[in-house]
């Protein structure tokens, strides 16, 4: 036999329950409204900014099929004729050395910046010594430092070691001007790897130079990838230091422009002749190879940006 047990509440407890229960169901009603209006604005933000990142490489990629008078015309219409023959004129001009002076320095001037940045990195994040936080902020201070005010002290410095106009002062001056920002980036993902890990390998009577190439850089090789990507794009595009330091001292001087000079010397060979798909053929060829990377590698780039939050 089951005995059935009703609680019988007063009308007045009844009443705040039922209130209470309207009360939280119009809160979370409410926080759904928000949630949707929040939503709805951010999505239409990313929209606006992706149309205006887009249309303007669709222009470039467009005008370099056109001829002056298609691309005098309506921005976005289609070409006529779907031919590269804009390119192979722009690879004559010279866009081809341009590309390859600049594939030159940065295939040193950024692993030379990975491997210093995260060398420095992991002993101001790993070992505390005297003096560890001035060293880490005189790094990042530099991230805060326009390049603009050390151009001239900057021009006579690598004039005075002799290394105007070529490969290996562009590449130091490269890294060192990448160097805080990833020593800041590295700096704060060093010190989310497990200390445990270290202080096995320390316990086996591992080297600090075998923990360091051997343990710790290939756990933190999400956020290597990242901040790569991110000193590639930097490097790929500056113009102002090859400007200054990248030009010819003398008539014997071989020219050793970057895409960025190439780029300008190119629109200025042109003169009053007007062969505008060559300026554009050459402006895609240059960031072609920065979108491959970048959609190549951006989902490793998510992961080294939210590794150290989520770990």
């Amino acid at each position: 036999m089951t005995t059935e047990s009703t609680v019988i509440k007063a009308p007045g407890e009844a009443a705040a329950d039922a209130a209470g229960g309207s009360g939280r169901t119009g809160e979370r009603e409410r926080r759904g409204a928000d949630g949707t209006v929040l939503n709805v604005f951010s999505h239409g933000f990313l929209a606006v900014w992706a149309i205006l990142i887009v249309l303007p490489l669709i222009w470039l990629a467009l005008g370099s099929f056109k001829t002056d008078a298609q691309i005098g015309g309506s921005a976005l219409s289609w070409p006529s004729n779907w031919h590269l023959d804009a390119f192979g004129r722009a690879w004559d001009k010279g866009i081809g050395d341009y590309f390859a002076n600049t594939f030159i320095v940065l295939v040193f001037s950024v692993p030379l910046t990975m491997l210093f940045g995260s060398m420095a990195a992991y002993v101001l994040a790993r070992y505390p010594f005297k003096g560890n936080r001035f060293v880490y902020y005189f790094f990042v201070s530099g991230a805060m430092f326009p390049v603009f005010l050390a151009l001239v002290p900057l021009f006579f410095m690598v004039k005075r070691f002799e290394m105007l106009n070529t490969y290996h002062g562009l590449i130091l001056v490269y890294v060192a001007y990448s160097m805080p920002f990833t020593v800041f980036f590295m700096h704060s993902f060093f010190r989310t790897l497990p200390t445990a890990v270290h202080e096995a390998a320390v316990i086996d009577g591992a080297s600090h130079t075998r923990i360091f190439f051997q343990v710790m850089l290939p756990m933190a090789k999400p956020g290597l990838i990242s901040v790569g990507i991110f000193n590639t794009l930097g490097q790929w595009n500056q113009y102002i230091l090859p400007s200054v330091l990248m030009q010819p001292q003398s008539s014997s001087d071989p020219e050793r422009y970057l895409l960025t000079q190439g780029l300008i010397q190119l629109q200025q060979q042109q003169g009053y002749e007007t062969d505008l798909p060559v300026l554009f053929a050459g402006v895609t060829i240059a960031m072609i190879p920065m979108l491959v990377v970048y959609l190549s590698f951006q989902r490793q780039i998510q992961a080294g940006l939210t590794s150290a939050t989520l770990k």
